[in-house]
């Protein structure tokens, strides 16, 4: 399991998600939903809540301890201290997803980052850490990544930090409602052999 975290601002922690995130996740997911809608599955209300963050942090966490997914969370650390209510202000998420080992040692990465801390490099800093845990942590070769094919802005975080095109994926995942096009991006990592 991966324990590391990263410095991504003065402000900005990534460390490994808790469970005790949820209600966190829970004011972020609302503050950013109209952001994230157009890049997001369609959720039921309930994913929203505290509760249902709790339930996917705790699907999130067995996945982890099983070797299958690595979730960080971005946190921001007021200047004066922590947040009144003591719980984090949670401004992003990054998630290996789908690791695999054997001859492939690959994972997908995924990310968002909340509307307020946008144009920050927030998203940059977080993929290059969570590369190098990738890769010195959990021994990947390839890490891969899939954007919504106008998603621009995604794509210039992803060739910025490394990652090159490869394809298209036609109706690849289910986003704000229909199949959508993506396209698809990948990092090697290293050459070592698995």
């Amino acid at each position: 399991m991966i324990t590391s975290s990263a410095r991504l601002a003065a402000d900005v922690l990534m460390r490994p998600a808790e469970l005790a995130d949820a209600a966190g996740f829970s004011r972020s997911y609302l503050r950013n939903l109209d952001h994230l809608r157009p890049t997001e599955p369609q959720r039921a209300d309930g994913f929203y809540t505290p509760t249902g963050q709790a339930e996917r942090l705790a699907v999130q966490l067995a996945e982890r301890d099983a070797g299958r997914v690595m979730p960080w969370v971005l946190v921001r650390e007021p200047d004066d201290g922590p947040a009144e209510s003591g719980e984090p202000d949670v401004v992003g998420a990054i998630t290996l997803s789908q690791i695999t080992y054997g001859p492939l040692r690959s994972a997908s990465v995924g990310y968002w980052i909340d509307v307020g801390q946008l144009r920050r490099g927030l998203a940059a800093a977080a993929l290059g850490a969570a590369c190098a845990a990738a890769d010195r942590e959990l021994g990947l070769h390839r890490l891969e990544a899939g954007t919504l094919v106008d998603n621009v802005a995604s794509q210039r975080v992803l060739t910025g930090c490394g990652f090159t095109p490869y394809g298209t994926a036609e109706k690849f995942l289910h986003i704000d409602g229909a199949w959508r096009d993506h396209r698809l991006f990948q990092k090697i990592l290293n050459d070592r052999h698995p």
